[in-house]
């Protein structure tokens, strides 16, 4: 339940991290300190199946090309994840999954 002094946040899963949590959205409470890799720690708790497929092994960061798109602004992705999110943000998890 979310109080007065905690960020809530939507999570969108697309992809592959979809698939993996049979879910499209998810919503996640944080604390105001709380950054994007405690988003990513809690998403790695959650579903552990993304670990070495979208989250790197610390459970803190992405693996190379995966990253948050806040509120659905391409300009503006997660890059910094020591930056805090923002009450009432949408984010979503976008997998780039290349093949040759």
């Amino acid at each position: 339940m979310k109080s007065e002094d905690s960020v809530q946040l939507t999570i969108e899963l697309t992809g592959i991290a979809k698939d993996i949590a049979g879910q499209k959205e998810i919503q996640i409470i944080l604390e105001p300190h709380q950054t994007y890799h405690d988003v990513v720690e809690k998403l790695s708790a959650l579903y552990p199946d993304l670990v070495n497929i979208l989250i790197a092994p610390d459970k803190k960061t992405f693996l190379s090309s995966n990253l948050f798109i806040i509120n659905d602004e391409m300009n503006d992705p997660v890059f910094l994840m020591e930056k805090h999110p923002r009450d009432g943000d949408r984010l979503t998890l976008l997998s780039v999954m290349t093949g040759g």
